[in-house]
């Protein structure tokens, strides 16, 4: 199979300040959504440059997700 140089996947950083500490539930408009990212690694510093800025609110929370990219090879890298 020939190589493939498009990311399997993209990354996305998204949270916001929680309800409570089970982390399903925002607080009405605080969600924050930062990507597409095409790897992992800019991803987590985006994530840790935010998630620093509010490190002082308890239930501020970011997630790195990673979700499939439409149309990648399965046999691509990612």
């Amino acid at each position: 199979m020939p190589y493939d140089p498009t990311p399997r996947q993209l990354h996305y950083v998204w949270g916001g300040i929680f309800t409570d500490g089970s982390w399903r539930d925002l607080e009405p408009n605080t969600e924050e959504s930062y990507g597409p990212f095409h790897d992992a690694k800019e991803a987590e510093r985006v994530w840790n440059e935010k998630a620093r800025r509010n490190i002082d609110i308890a239930n501020h929370r970011l997630f790195v997700i990673a979700i499939p990219r439409p149309g990648a090879a399965p046999g691509g890298r990612g």
